[in-house]
């Protein structure tokens, strides 16, 4: 097992990486840039180190300035968090180049499935149903109006490369497509300096439904079941929840079936999380995969009771999975709350500043996951997450009152977040009745 431990990372995720350390008696080691010389999970790691100014370009997208923080502090692994460099596979490989262990996949596993195009192409070898597009990128708009045509409107346009709903564009039509084509060329180009494009035919009101699993390094894997993410605004995630409902137990098993197949044959170790694409009919299709830990994973281990940050940790230090697939229970129904730093009355708008007020929940089943207090300054600088507020009861409708409540005990200010929204989906019927699609929260409070 590790000794010590380079947190590549800021905010809440550093805190909950720093804090799976400690339980295992492994130093962890913190880096921050200028803009959170003062974050006071710092105080709690064993050392921290300054990597840069506030640019993420310059300070946790720097992965030179990661590693020799790494070697100063002489750490045996990294772990990165998400986001960030998290799925960067050059950085895993300039990890493990530098003898320093990356705890997440291989390299050649993270290349394979952060290429949409290729990961595709491996669900369809691992009998995993993707939904009808182009076999391949799509290098102009006629090709594109070509596929089109031959797979029917509406369609959706994705960057290969792509992720967080950057690079998508949906299109009804030829004008559309060919209009919305350029764009997302040149959105996916700024956001990852990857241009290629493929399309994909659009599901109209589908669930968005991610099955987590871990792997070993011996081949041994498992799923610790479904999430179902479907509640989001411009393609990111605002609330999650499991069981997934509305899921039966028949298409449950197939989803996890079909995700532990994937990872079998991506040669998959570390934990993961397989995406699908759920439409109203019960039928799946894969997605992708996220080659990390997912801001969502409190809710898994909520139900499972299984440390999922702990494992990835023993995982890297090559420990085998000692669970078997019967012995990972399900148990209540859990849902998670993400609380931003955003105005959703003004299409969700980051709103940075310092918080005065930061009184947080508490009571039977609520979880707390966060690194902001009164006193604090949300940065500008990087994303808008304040906190993940969790419940976790024993059915699904004492979880919506218990998130209810804990909603109304959280109290965040003078900056405006997204509670009030949170406050609002758990009173909506058509949510307390889990009937929910990804376009729900524009159909339901944006466009209303």
């Amino acid at each position: 097992m590790f000794s010590r431990i380079l947190v590549a990372n800021r905010g809440e995720i550093a805190l909950r990486v720093i804090r799976a350390c400690r339980d295992m008696g492994i130093e962890a080691i913190a880096v921050f840039s200028r803009a959170d010389r003062d974050a006071a999970y710092l105080n709690l790691a064993h050392d921290a180190i300054c990597i840069g100014p506030e640019s993420p370009a310059q300070s946790y997208l720097n992965a030179a300035a990661i590693l020799s923080a790494a070697e100063l502090a002489d750490v045996q692994a990294i772990h990165p968090g998400y986001g960030f460099l998290a799925e960067n596979s050059k950085f895993a490989q300039m990890c493990r180049d530098c003898k320093i262990e990356f705890i997440g996949p291989s390299a050649e596993a993270m290349a394979m499935l952060g290429d949409k195009v290729q990961a595709r192409k491996l669900a369809k070898e691992a009998k995993v149903a993707t939904v009808p597009g182009s076999s391949g990128t799509v290098e102009t708009d006629d090709e594109a109006v070509t596929i089109a045509a031959k797979i029917g409107y509406p369609v959706m346009i994705k960057a290969a490369a792509g992720g967080g709903g950057r690079g998508m564009r949906p299109a009804h039509n030829e004008a559309t497509l060919r209009s919305n084509f350029r764009h997302a060329r040149a959105e996916a180009e700024t956001a990852f300096r990857d241009g290629n494009l493929y399309i994909e035919k659009l599901i109209e009101r589908p669930r968005h439904v991610e099955v987590q699993f871990l792997g070993d390094r011996r081949g041994n894997i498992v799923h610790l079941w479904e999430r179902d993410c479907s509640l989001q605004r411009r393609h990111q995630k605002l609330v999650e929840e499991s069981p997934s409902p509305h899921i039966n137990a028949r298409t449950r098993a197939k989803l996890c079936e079909a995700a532990v197949r994937l990872a079998r044959a991506a040669g998959y170790y570390s934990a993961g999380t397989c995406e699908f694409l759920v439409d109203e009919a019960g039928g799946f299709y894969f997605m992708e995969v996220n080659a990390r830990i997912q801001v969502e994973h409190p809710v898994t281990e909520l139900v499972t009771g299984e440390d999922l940050v702990q494992w990835q940790i023993r995982i890297a230090a090559g420990e085998p999975i000692k669970l078997r697939q019967d012995e990972i229970k399900h148990r209540g129904a859990a849902i998670e709350c993400r609380i931003n730093a955003e105005s959703p009355e003004d299409d969700f708008r980051p709103c940075p500043g310092p918080i005065h007020q930061f009184i947080v929940p508490g009571g039977p089943g609520v979880r707390v996951d966060t690194h902001a207090y009164a006193g604090y300054t949300v940065s500008p600088h990087y994303d808008s997450l304040i906190a993940k507020l969790l419940v976790h009861r024993p059915t699904r409708a004492e979880a919506v009152h218990a998130m209810r409540r804990a909603l109304e005990e959280f109290t965040i200010g003078p900056i405006k977040t997204t509670l009030p929204i949170h406050r609002a989906i758990m009173e909506q019927a058509d949510f307390v009745k889990g009937n929910v699609d990804t376009n729900f929260i524009e159909r339901t409070f944006v466009n209303k």
